[in-house]
Order: structure tokens, then C-alpha cells, then sequence
């Protein structure tokens, strides 16, 4: 827990008003406030509702309609799982016919409501009593699910009859994540020695995570929503039809405001604790194709750049760099893997050229993404100063292999000037996007 204060609302008083409440409003907050008070409402009451009105505002984008009848805090809202990926998760527990799931490191219940949803029961472990209570609130319209205030680890899971596990353990300490595994609490390998208790087992680990670390028998899958990676889970015994292996999963929200999911995987890789396939990449820039292609995140999460560049007939532009060059655009079974852009131009990164570039030509919308380079594109962007009417998408990338920049040295970093191309058409939207994009990581 994070210290949030939600004890005045766990009150009728407290309940009543916060369903009162209308939508929050940043401009009316403090009148709104202001006037609960002159009612005769505690001022900690109003504070924290308040507070609460603006966390299920902030919330409804991951739990929609649920979200206003849920109560939060900070961390515990940055830190839940997403409905769309929630429902994917108990989506599993159901095929494999689980009666008794038990969420281990619940935290406020976003998990369990979902299996609750498709399973007949579920048991929501917390060993924090102010988030056990939390989660209590949360699903208490799911009069199959329970919660349970204690140590995951010390549940006697063959005693209380469960037949299926989902375990999330917390990566973060004092507000920062934890890299080493084995340093989540609890451990990933005694959430994993769960296994000989329960063969049903789903482990919510970190994107990041090490292939070296993850089960040979295991399923491990990467999933993205909107193009950004929240997680990798490792699906065990049952609940992994699909055999060991690796795969993605891409939620893109849809015209309709729902979740479309798109699955891809490598039919030839069944240990996912094997390294990723690595292609060598085009010697330079005159081998770079009329097409530039980014896989997803969580493709490239899962090590399916060169399952892809294969299906693609793409190359590598760059010794481990996730974008992929070749002469054919993306057909309809492939569009959301990866965003396509047509190459225009191939410039040297150096700064007062690009100035020059962008002072001497209007550029004033200038999109930039970056990979492989040490530069920031928001800072890059700030000393370029854009000004005026034409816009540009650049991608920072290296070219070739490590040894291409002679004497042993890295290649230099290069300006791959692109526009974007429809997923199935090959045809270049009119203009480029106005809105400046972040980069994403390489690889």
C-alpha cells in the first residue's frame, strides 16, 4: 500500500458521498470542495473522496464501466492489470475447465474480478491488509470470489481444494521496479515450485524479463495494448494449450472503443528460454528496400523480429536493431505486428545538417522515433526548434553491422526520412502525422 488514506470512505457516510459525486472536473474540484465542506462533510472525508472521484476518472480506461463502482489508490491504479488483458488472462482458466482459481498478490482485484466473471470460484490473496481491503470492496459483486488477507506462499493450496493459480508478484520496491526475478516478492522460482501443488499456473512477470530465466515447458506470452508492452505471462501445465513456446499478443483497440486481439507466433520455437533468432543485417544504405517496418513491442519482447523479417522478406537495417527493410508492404495478417513507413531519404545524423534541414525547408510537425541511437528524440527535436508548415517522420537508427564504421568501429547513426503507408495498400497517407511520438526502445 502506498499510505492513501481511504478509510473515511469505507463508512455509509463515507460510501454515500462518493456515489454522489458527479464526474470529476479539475476546474470545479476545489469549488466542489469547498461546498462539501459547508455541508458539515470532515475535511479528510471530502479529501479523499475527491481524490477518489479522480482516480475512477483516471481508471475508466482500465476497467471501463467497473471502474465507478471500484475504489483505488495511486499506486495501486498504475500497477493494475487491464480489463481487455484480465479477461484474457481468466479467458484461459476457463478453457482449461479451472473450478477453483486462487489469485496470489491480488493487490485491489483487478485480476480476480475477471476470473470471477468466467470461473466458479476464486480466492484473492493479499498479505496487505489496506489492499486486501480494497479488493474486498472491488469484488464484493462477486459473491463466488472471497478475499483473504495473507501470505501467498502460505496458502495450503492442495487443502483448500484449488485447482488452478494466477500469481502476480510485486517488481517494485521504494517506487522503483525490481530486474532480478528472484528478488520479486515473493521469488519468481517459489512462484514457479508452485507447480507441484497446482500443474494449472499463471505467472504475470515483467516484459523485460530474461529468456534464460523463463520455464523450457512453459508458454510465455508478451502482450501489448495500443502499441505500448505491459507484460509477459508465463502460462503453465493447462492453461498453455498452445505447447511451449513463445508468442504475442497485440490488443488495438478498434473503431467500436473494443479490444481487438491479434496473435503471432513462432511455430519453430518451443523452448522459450532459447535465445531469439538473430538475422544479419543489410551492409549499408544502399541495400535498404523501399519499405521500412517496426514490429510491435511485444513481438520484438517475444523474439519474433526474424519470424517476422522471414514472412516479410525483410533484413535487419541494423546489427540487433528492430527495424526490418524490404520491398514488399505488409499484407492484412500482418498489419498488426508492425508499422510500415515508405523510405524517402537517407540522411547522416549530424546536428547542424538537420538544422539546416528543417529551418531551410519549414518543417514545423516532425515526428521522431529512434533505435539503436543514444539520442533523444524529444530532446533532439527541442534543439532543432521546427517552425513552420511541412511535417516529417524521421526514424534514428545504425545501419549495418557493428564493424561497418570501419576500424573496428560501430556504424554511425543515420536519418532514415520516411512517410507512413496503409497497412494493405502500399499507399502513403497524404501527410504525416502532426503529433510528435516518443521512441521506443531498441533492440
Amino acid at each position: 500500500m502506498d499510505g492513501f488514506d481511504l478509510a473515511p470512505l469505507l463508512t455509509p457516510e463515507g460510501w454515500r458521498l462518493l456515489e454522489s459525486l458527479p464526474p470529476y472536473d479539475p476546474d470545479q474540484a476545489l469549488t466542489l470542495g469547498e461546498s462539501l465542506r459547508r455541508e458539515g462533510h470532515s475535511p479528510a472525508l471530502v479529501a479523499a473522496a475527491l481524490t477518489q472521484q479522480r482516480l475512477r476518472g483516471r481508471a475508466t480506461a482500465k476497467f471501463g464501466p467497473f471502474a465507478a463502482r471500484m475504489l483505488f489508490t495511486p499506486d495501486a491504479l498504475e500497477q493494475a492489470t487491464r480489463l481487455a488483458v484480465s479477461a484474457h488472462h481468466a479467458s484461459r482458466y476457463a478453457r482449461a475447465g479451472s473450478q477453483y482459481v486462487a489469485d496470489l498478490g491480488c493487490g485491489i482485484g483487478g485480476d480476480a474480478l475477471a476470473l470471477a466473471s468466467l470461473c466458479p470460484r476464486v480466492l484473492a490473496v493479499d498479505r496487505d491488509e489496506p489492499t486486501a481491503a480494497l479488493a474486498t470492496v472491488n469484488l464484493s459483486p462477486f459473491p463466488n470470489a472471497e478475499v483473504r488477507c495473507a501470505d501467498a506462499l502460505e496458502v495450503d493450496l492442495r487443502a483448500e481444494g484449488v485447482d488452478a493459480v494466477f500469481a502476480d508478484p510485486a517488481r517494485r520496491a521504494g517506487g522503483r521496479r525490481i530486474a532480478d526475478p528472484e528478488s520479486w516478492s515473493p521469488p519468481l522460482g517459489r512462484v514457479l515450485a508452485l507447480r507441484e501443488q497446482v500443474a494449472a499456473l499463471g505467472v504475470k512477470a515483467a516484459p523485460g524479463i530474461d529468456h534464460a530465466l523463463l520455464p523450457a515447458d512453459a508458454h510465455v506470452q508478451w502482450v501489448s495494448v495500443d502499441g505500448e508492452v505491459v507484460e509477459a505471462g508465463i502460462w503453465c501445465g493447462p492453461l498453455a494449450p498452445e505447447g511451449p513456446g513463445r508468442s504475442a499478443l497485440v490488443l488495438r483497440t478498434g473503431v467500436d472503443g473494443a479490444p481487438a486481439p491479434h496473435v503471432l507466433a513462432d511455430p519453430d520455437c518451443a523452448d522459450p528460454s532459447a535465445p531469439p533468432t538473430q538475422l544479419d543485417p543489410v551492409t549499408g544504405a544502399e541495400e535498404l528496400g523501399e519499405f521500412i517496418h517496426e514490429p510491435d513491442g511485444a513481438a520484438i519482447r517475444a523474439g519474433l523480429v526474424a519470424h517476422l523479417a522471414g514472412r516479410l522478406g525483410a533484413t535487419p537495417v541494423g546489427h540487433r536493431i528492430a527495424y526490418l527493410t524490404g520491398t514488399r508492404p505488409v499484407g492484412p495478417e500482418l498489419a498488426p505486428f508492425v508499422r510500415t513507413w515508405r523510405l524517402v531519404e537517407v540522411l547522416p545524423l549530424r546536428l547542424k545538417a538537420l538544422r539546416s534541414r528543417v529551418h531551410s525547408r519549414g518543417i514545423g510537425r516532425l515526428e521522431i522515433h529512434a533505435r539503436g541511437v543514444d539520442v533523444s528524440p524529444d530532446a533532439l527535436r527541442a534543439s532543432l526548434r521546427p517552425r513552420g508548415d511541412v511535417g516529417e517522420v524521421w526514424l534514428l537508427t545504425r545501419i549495418g553491422s557493428r564493424g561497418d564504421g570501419g576500424h573496428g568501429r560501430s556504424p554511425r547513426g543515420a536519418v532514415l526520412v520516411v512517410e507512413p503507408v496503409g497497412p494493405s495498400t502500399g499507399q502513403s497517407p497524404a501527410a504525416p502525422s502532426s503529433q510528435a511520438h516518443d521512441s521506443h526502445p531498441s533492440t
